[in-house]
């Protein structure tokens, strides 16, 4: 049984998501003393809030609604969102578009119909397995008998 545990835990994505998470706290952590030290600040002076922002509540009755504290999370969020992707997702992305290697074409992947029967044949075919009636490859599949002189 501890055997089982000890391969869970040290299986290379359980680790791998721990490390993200506590990276992801951290950024997070960084994210919302940015937006309550700068961002937060900067709307409480433009809306007439003095200073904090997330000091702003309206009061019904004996209660206060802290209204100032859900914009704040709001905003740590969307500057969290916009932060990851931009400086994570965007190029992460245009690495892996970059170095994504082109997967080599099946040959009989590209299809055509028998002019005989009908009946879907590959494009590089030159008999049709259905009726046996001897059929020219089209132009299609003649590319791919360049590439792959293995599949006449």
């Amino acid at each position: 049984m501890l055997n089982g545990f000890k391969d869970f835990i040290l299986r290379g994505n359980v680790v791998s998501m721990a490390i993200g998470l506590a990276v992801g706290s951290a950024f997070t952590a960084v994210v919302t003393g940015f937006s309550k030290a700068f961002i937060t600040p900067l709307i409480g002076l433009a809306t007439g809030s003095v200073g904090d922002f997330s000091e702003a509540k309206f009061t019904i009755g004996k209660t206060d609604f802290p209204y100032g504290l859900a914009i704040a999370a709001a905003i740590a969020f969307v500057i969290t969102a916009a932060v990851l992707y931009f400086l994570i997702v965007v190029p992460m992305t245009k690495i892996q578009e970059r170095f994504a290697k082109e997967e080599a074409k099946d040959p009989k992947a590209e299809k055509r119909d028998c002019p005989r029967c009908f009946t879907e044949i590959p494009a590089i075919a030159s008999r049709c397995a259905h009726c046996t009636s001897e059929v020219e490859p089209t132009a299609l599949g003649l590319g791919s008998l360049e590439k792959f002189p293995a599949a006449r």
